[in-house]
This record gives structure tokens, sequence and C-alpha cells, in this order.
């Protein structure tokens, strides 16, 4: 048996001993996630499992062991994230600061700024939001206006944000400011401040759904130390472009779902019945969902070539930007047949038997996906110019 077969057998069986029954069923909804911070709400299993997987390092596999991580080579981590899938294991730890923060302070960070705050985010203890957006300035990033103007040892914040994902929830908030208003690109620094600093003030955003994930965010003379700039001061652009391809590697990730094993859809599938070969009695929704399931099933083995690169340094740069899109334009289509499959049932809106009309709300959340981690237009375009060479309009 070769050591990677000696290290999935070991996996396979620590994974089916440790991991609660609660966390091998589907996700139902943002509930189910386990989102970690100072003050988090467990649901059963979600602590046991969280706290068993962060104890060896495997909420962030291959982030190096002294910053919390498990120190596995790309190989392990892939075989990791096989068995949890074969397992239905569920993600122990959603979070911006694995996701986005994290590969950014690996990479950007001093050596202080890691020790300090990557064990943390390993460890599910402390909540990140992301403070790009502005009122003015959304596809147009750099055109952000939050100032940060030096006093002594500290900047001092002022401005506003916008669709900051769970900032009313968040801990700490990692944040482009406008350190130098001479040069569009080169005057933006990357700051990491504590939500809970004086000045900082959040309000959700009532979405069409009913729920209020985005918020606005307010920074009034919020004082924050020059030594928590990751990177250097007014090249944060830099910083932020490399966050952005972690943030949109992320977002594609909503792609890799099938329509099997979700309850959603099974639930609503059921109502419409089978024929007499045991196959969905509606023909066009079958052809459908057959269709999906084929291109979602392409898109999870471009995914698994792209992290495969990912990890190797041999992804292209533009590469995010075409998983992003796709992804999200998969993710779409799977809420709309769910909608379609539910029939006016799907419609339902606030019961318990409707999960409080979870099919619904998730469809709206979906229309959002277009325009997250950058609009859909700007994605393309990136596709077309830095990958097909294509010339600019």
């Amino acid at each position: 048996m070769t050591d990677l077969e000696t290290f999935r057998a070991e996996t396979r069986a620590w994974l089916d001993a440790h991991c609660p029954a609660e966390m091998r069923e589907p996700v139902r909804g943002d509930a189910d996630i386990c989102w970690g911070g100072r003050n988090p709400s467990f649901k059963p299993g979600q602590q046991q499992w969280l706290d068993a997987m962060a104890s060896r390092g495997w909420t962030v596999p291959d982030w190096p062991t002294q910053y919390g991580g498990g120190g596995l080579s790309p190989a392990e981590t892939k075989v990791l994230r096989e068995e949890m899938a074969t397992l239905r294991c569920r993600s122990p730890l959603n979070s911006f600061g694995i996701s986005m923060l994290g590969p950014a302070l690996l990479k950007y960070g001093t050596e202080e700024q890691k020790l300090e705050h990557l064990p943390k985010i390993a460890r599910g203890e402390i909540r990140w939001c992301q403070g790009y957006s502005e009122p003015n300035a959304g596809s147009d990033l750099a055109s952000l206006a939050t100032s940060a103007i030096e006093d002594g040892d500290d900047f001092i914040i002022n401005g506003q944000k916008v669709w900051t994902s769970y900032a009313d929830k968040a801990d700490w908030i990692f944040c482009l400011v406008r350190t130098d208003k001479a040069d569009k690109h080169n005057g933006i620094s990357f700051i990491l401040f504590d939500m809970t600093t004086p000045g900082v003030s959040t309000r959700p955003i009532l979405l069409i759904s009913g729920y209020s994930p985005f918020c606005e965010t307010f920074f009034d003379n919020v004082r924050v130390p020059k030594a928590n700039v990751v990177g250097q001061i007014n090249k944060g652009w830099d910083v932020a472009k490399y966050l952005l391809g972690h943030e949109r590697e992320m977002i594609s990730g909503m792609g890799l779902g099938t329509t099997s094993g979700n309850p959603l859809i099974e639930g609503a599938l059921a109502t419409i019945g089978l024929d007499a070969d045991g196959r969905l009695a509606d023909p066009l929704l079958r052809a459908q969902i057959a269709l999906f399931e084929v291109r979602a099933r392409a898109f999870g083995m471009m995914s698994e070539r792209f992290i495969d690169e990912l990890k190797a340094g041999q992804a292209h740069p533009a590469q995010p930007s075409m998983m992003k899109y796709y992804g999200t334009e998969l993710n779409k289509a799977r809420h709309e047949l769910m909608m379609a499959a539910g029939g006016s049932d799907a419609l339902e809106w606030e019961s318990e038997r409707s999960n409080q009309g979870g099919a619904a709300r998730a469809w709206l959340r979906t229309k959002a996906n277009s325009i997250e981690g950058g609009t859909s237009e700007v994605q393309l375009n990136i596709v077309a110019k830095r990958i097909l060479d294509l010339p600019s309009a």
C-alpha cells in the first residue's frame, strides 16, 4: 500500500469515527452552516465537529501547521476532500477568513500578522467580513473613497462600505481604504480592524428574499494602528486583486452541488410523481435535470483540475473569473429547477412545511450571484481579454 493509500484509509476511518451524524445530513439553510466567531450559535453536532477538525488542522488542511493548519500536501488535501464527500461530511467551518483573507495573509502578511490571525481563523474563533464595495465603487472598485488619514502610528478612517456580507455578525473586517488621493490604484491600502472599534457601525439591508445577509457599514473617525496594514501602504490593490481571485474561486463552488441528495428538490420531485418506468413523470423537466447534471459534473471535474493547477502554481491568473461565472450560472440554474419542480408549492413563503419558504427565498438570493465578487459582465470581459486574447471594443 502506498503512503497516499495509507493516508486515505486512515483519513476515512478517522472521519467515520469523529463526524457526528448531524454533520452528515444535507445543509438545508444558512442556520446549518457553522460560521464560528466570538459568539457562535451552534446547532447539534457543529461544535463537536469543528473542534475535532480544528484539532487536526483540517479546517485548513493545506495551511502550515504553525498557523493552525494541517500541513497536508496538495495530494493529501484532495484525498481529505474526497473522503469527506464520500461520507457526506459537512464542511466544519465556513469562513471568509479561510476562503479569502487567509490566502492573502499567507502571501502578503508579516509573520506577526500571520501568527496573530491565522490560528484564530483556523479554529473558528474570529468571524471576518469584507470591506470592499462602496455606494459609488462597485465594479469600478478602484474608485473607492473611504479615507485613511495618518495620525502618528495610526490611521483615522472615515467612509462607508455597502454589501458587506454578515458585517453585523462579524468580529473583524479586512478593508480597502484610500491612503493617497492622487493615484487611483496606487493609493489604496489593505487594512484589518476589529468591528467593535469605536466609530464602526452597521445596518442590515433587507433583501427581496426577506433576509438581510448584506449590510451597510459606516466608519466615523475609526482609529486603527498602521501595523494592521497588510502589505505595503498604497499597495493594497495588489493584495485586493489576489484576494479577489480566491473569493471568485469560493463563489464558483456554488456550482459544484447537483440535484441528487438535495432535500429541497427531492421533496419537490416527489410531488410530480413517477411514470411506469420509475422515471419522473414530466419528460421536459426530466430532460432539464439530466442536462443540468451533465453540466454540473463536467464543472466538478474542471474544478478539480483548476484546484490542482492552483495548488501547483500553474493556474491562469484569469481562470478564477471563468470558474466564478460558470459556477454561479449553474447555481442559478439549480434553483430555477427546484422552483420548476416544486410548482406552486415552491412559492409558499412562511410555513414549517416549506421551511419558511426556503426554496423560494434561496431562489431569490441566487439573483445576487451574478453581482457579488465581480459582476458576470466583468468576469466575461476578463475571460475575453486575458484568456481568449480578444481586442478591446
